[in-house]
């Protein structure tokens, strides 16, 4: 395998599962793999624990709004985490895509979470709070209109924090998911795909420099970034 150089964001190539006349059956599948892909390389359970679990009440519900759910995932495991914690947690699972958004729905239910297609914009312009406001392989996605939108508008939907989490972009990390997924997920589009957003992620240093302030940009493993918006900063009710 040859690596490419990686020196910069790749914003020239697009996921094939976000080209709207892909293979529906490979899609499915798909979304159906993330849940052990995002196991294995998004380190949100440790993300959990150290950022969002300090928030949750103990006294009533906490809610939390997931955007780009994409099969929604996420949203499950972190009412199910919490729930074990002895928490009320309320996910919102939102994304804009019709496809995503039914294979989420077709799922079964999990307490606390449900689904909805719309936008942050939308959200924002209900009126809408969350305690919390996550994402998870959505700001490579965007162009840079995009990112400054979902920040603003993240800011604008939370009470209490926003954690948005990332790939990294490293050489080390195309080589490793290449080679880690080869034997795995036939039929689905996570190898490419992952190859795809792991050219057009960020490194620390370029997000950083793309963040107004008081946002902030971490590392943590593997290859990830954090991008937050600590307790305090957020608008006041």
């Amino acid at each position: 395998m040859i690596l490419p150089a990686l020196t910069a964001r790749d914003t020239t190539v697009t996921e094939r599962m976000d080209d709207p006349r892909c293979d529906p059956d490979r899609l499915a599948r798909t979304y159906a793999a993330f849940r052990a892909v995002n196991a294995m390389v998004a380190g949100w359970r440790t993300t959990y624990a150290r950022l969002l679990r300090p928030h949750l009440r103990r006294d009533g519900p906490t809610t939390l709004l997931d955007v780009g759910c994409g099969g929604g995932d996420l949203s499950r495991a972190l009412a199910r985490w919490a729930r074990r914690d002895g928490h009320d947690l309320r996910v919102t699972g939102i994304d804009p895509d019709p496809r995503a958004f039914a294979w989420a729905r077709s799922r079964p239910p999990v307490a606390g979470v449900r689904f909805r297609r719309a936008r942050t914009g939308d959200l924002v312009d209900e009126g809408r709070r969350f305690d919390l406001v996550v994402s998870n392989h959505l700001l490579h996605h965007l162009g840079d209109a995009e990112l400054d939108a979902v920040l603003e508008q993240s800011r604008a939907l939370a009470r209490r924090a926003c954690v948005h989490s990332d790939i990294r972009r490293a050489r080390l990390a195309y080589a490793l998911f290449s080679a880690a997924t080869w034997p795995l997920f036939p039929r689905t589009f996570i190898r490419e795909d992952g190859l795809t957003s792991i050219r057009r992620s960020f490194t620390a240093p370029e997000l950083a420099q793309r963040l107004p302030p008081p946002w902030q940009v971490s590392s943590q493993r593997p290859f990830r970034l954090l991008v937050t918006l600590a307790a305090g900063t957020a608008p006041s009710p």
